[in-house]
């Protein structure tokens, strides 16, 4: 577009909202997406159905701001290492980043462990029951009803958060209704089912298979009419099937060397490309440091190349300044489409009521975090005002609210704490990308809750040394909780096995999962923002001290 073809009004325009330096555009933004987030919430609440054709704003939004997650940390990282000036700085640094992100998140898991064991909010919840001398006969349509002889269930009523389970003959199914006499099932499978695969023959029928043991068999194993033993439980969503073998040595060995499974980096990467394509922050973050360094080394031989990357890095900016004109559409989309998901108010509150006290709590102590510990660090550390600081990066915490991704926030996030907050671009391109990645304070909080929530529920009591463990495996599992939506769902399995409590408990958090999912997450990004704050202050500091010896 040529600007000379411009109408006067145009040329107004395109300068106000291209320039990136305006910051009379930042309240509006803000309350155009405040907005967007109360029209989808009550357009997703009340017409479930319609809101899912919104799905394609949020959809293409996010898109854009993952499009930009991989340039925005090489070249933001790269130019802020070649700014250091004397390359041990980088150290410093570091050290710094890592000590306070242990920090903050071992606070975050105390106040979650300290709020679960006061609230108790497992006390009460059934987490299903057995009965090995149950009589039972199998009928109705595709034998997928299960008649009880005589007996009564203990509960009257279970929903589809349970599997029924044919002790006898190996053979479960999630329910799908229930009564006092009869349960019937979506579908029957076998009980030591990993993982579920679907094939489609030649004439389009579709097939559903279960992995045993690395083997394919038929999803519908045959049934015998009638049997003893029933035994009702937690069915275990299909994201966790075959991680049951997930622990911290594991998890932190992906992060070293990667998965081999998944084609996911280590932290040094086989293949740099391959870390691109993948996302894969940390191994990302390594090569632009080591190549930052390499560039800082050469001295003025690299000024061409640097100057060249800085012009880049400009420009990747100024998309993220773009993509932010048109957010409050994409956030709408997601939100809306996300609450239709969920079925809506209608769906929705009854699940969040039933758990209401282990939301409470959850939520409790992300209030705490967010906006008691983190600002009280802002202010002592950092020397900055909590409320303004906070309204800087306000774009950035709106979005990963909406998105649920610290990741896909990245390039707000970078935008409002070096735009908006003026921290020193050197200190937040290196914090910030590692951040999104290893700083999950609002996800240690919530693993930490919701392992103790399920031992509640169980029914099994925690010693001090247990806790412990909670605390340490917590904390470190959030670190594998790559920035993007749900990932603490899998890292949980990680926290249970620790403690030897059940799995199965995870599907009880499913149906409010994503709600609470969105509320940490934009602790998480707020975390990362108050560290490069922190950072950046005692590195100035530093430098005071250093001048006037």
């Amino acid at each position: 577009m040529n600007e000379n073809n411009l109408s006067e009004s145009g040329k107004h325009w395109l300068k106000k909202f291209s320039s990136g330096k305006g910051k009379k555009k930042r309240p509006s933004i803000l309350l155009c997406i405040i907005i967007a987030i109360i029209l989808g919430t009550l357009i997703g609440g009340w017409f479930p159905d319609f809101a899912l054709n919104f799905s394609i704003f949020g959809e293409v939004f996010l898109n854009s701001l993952m499009m930009l997650v991989v340039p925005v940390v090489m070249l933001s990282l790269i130019i802020g290492i070649t700014r250091l000036g004397n390359i041990r700085n980088l150290g410093s640094v570091g050290g710094r980043t890592i000590a306070y992100y242990l920090i903050t998140s071992g606070i975050a898991v105390i106040i979650g462990i300290i709020l679960v064991n006061i609230i108790k909010p497992g006390k009460g919840i059934q987490p299903g029951e057995t009965h090995p001398d149950f009589h039972y006969t199998v009928g109705g349509k595709n034998n997928r009803t299960v008649f009880l002889s005589s007996e009564k269930w203990e509960k009257t009523r279970y929903t589809d958060k349970y599997d029924i389970v044919l002790i006898d003959q190996a053979i479960q199914g999630t329910i799908e209704s229930f009564s006092d006499t009869s349960v019937t099932v979506k579908l029957w499978e076998s009980a030591h089912a990993e993982e579920q695969f679907y094939i489609i023959t030649e004439d389009g029928t579709q097939l559903q298979f279960s992995r045993i043991e690395r083997q394919l068999v038929s999803a519908e194993p045959e049934l015998k009419p009638s049997g003893t033993g029933l035994e009702i439980k937690f069915s275990i969503t299909s994201k966790l099937k075959g991680e049951e073998t997930g622990n911290v040595g594991k998890t932190l060995k992906q992060i070293l060397t990667g998965d081999e499974e998944t084609g996911k980096q280590g932290l040094i990467p086989s293949n740099i490309f391959s870390a691109m394509a993948h996302m894969d922050i940390l191994p990302l973050i390594v090569f632009a440091l080591l190549l930052g360094a390499a560039l800082s080394v050469l001295g003025g031989k690299a000024n061409s190349a640097i100057n060249f990357i800085s012009t880049l890095n400009d420009a990747v900016m100024k998309l993220v300044h773009w993509i932010m004109i048109v957010s409050p559409i994409g956030i709408f989309g997601l939100i809306t489409a996300r609450i239709g998901l969920a079925g809506g108010f209608k769906d929705f509150l009854p699940e969040l009521i039933s758990l209401g006290k282990y939301s409470m709590t959850v939520m409790i102590g992300l209030f705490i975090h967010g906006f008691i510990i983190l600002p009280l660090i802002l202010k002592v550390l950092g020397k900055k005002r909590p409320g303004p600081y906070a309204k800087g990066v306000g774009a950035a915490l709106l979005n990963a609210f909406s998105t649920a991704s610290s990741t896909a926030t990245l390039p707000l996030t970078i935008e409002g704490v070096v735009e908006e907050n003026k921290v020193s671009n050197k200190t937040a391109s290196f914090i910030l990308p590692l951040g999104a990645t290893i700083n999950m304070d609002g996800t240690a909080l919530y693993e930490a809750v919701a392992a103790i929530f399920i031992a509640q529920v169980y029914g099994i009591h925690l010693e001090p040394a247990m806790m412990g463990v909670v605390f340490l495996t917590a904390t470190l599992a959030a670190i594998g909780a790559a920035g993007i939506p749900e990932a603490g769902l899998v890292t949980m399995v990680i926290v249970l096995k620790a403690v030897g409590l059940p799995i199965e408990g995870i599907g009880l958090l499913l149906s409010i999962d994503w709600m609470l999912d969105r509320f940490r997450t934009t602790v998480n990004v707020w975390g990362d923002s108050v560290g490069a704050a922190v950072v950046d202050t005692m590195e100035e500091k530093k430098k005071r001290v250093i001048s006037k010896t």
